[in-house]
C-alpha cells in the first residue's frame, strides 16, 4: 500500500506541510531578525536531515541513500520530523495539530508494509 500513488502524494503533502508548520512556529515564537532567521533555518535543517539520512533501497525514497542508516533510525527520524511538526501546529492552533497528526497516523497505518520493511533493515 505504501507505493500507491495516492499514498505517496499524501506523504509528499505531509512533508511540505511539516516544513511550513516548523517555519510558521519559528516565526511565531521569535521576534525580529532571529524569528526570520529561524523561520528559514529550522525547516532547512529538517529538510536536509529528511533528504540525507535514508535506508538504502527504500522504494518510497527513490532507493538512493546519501548517508545510509538502519531502518529503525530512519523511522525515528520520521517520527521526530512529523512529531515536531504536529507539536508546532498544536502550539499555533490545536485544531490544525489534531488534523495533521490524525492524517499522519492514517498515512502510517496505510504504510504498515513500509514500516515492517524499515524494521527489518
Amino acid at each position: 500500500m505504501s507505493q500507491n500513488p495516492l499514498n505517496l502524494a499524501v506523504r509528499f503533502l505531509l512533508e511540505i506541510l511539516a516544513l511550513v508548520a516548523l517555519s510558521a512556529w519559528a516565526r511565531a515564537q521569535f521576534a525580529g531578525a532571529l524569528g526570520f532567521a529561524l523561520m528559514i533555518l529550522i525547516p532547512l535543517l529538517a529538510a536536509t536531515a529528511w533528504g540525507v539520512f535514508n535506508v538504502k533501497g527504500d522504494p518510497s525514497r527513490s532507493g538512493k541513500a546519501p548517508v545510509p542508516v538502519p531502518g529503525i533510525v530512519r523511522l525515528l527520524l520520521e517520527l521526530a520530523f512529523f512529531g515536531s511538526a504536529t507539536w508546532a501546529l498544536f502550539s499555533l492552533n490545536p485544531s490544525y495539530g489534531w488534523i495533521f497528526g490524525a492524517v499522519t497516523l492514517v498515512h502510517y497505518a496505510l504504510s504498515y508494509d513500509r514500516i515492517v520493511w524499515l524494521l527489518k533493515r
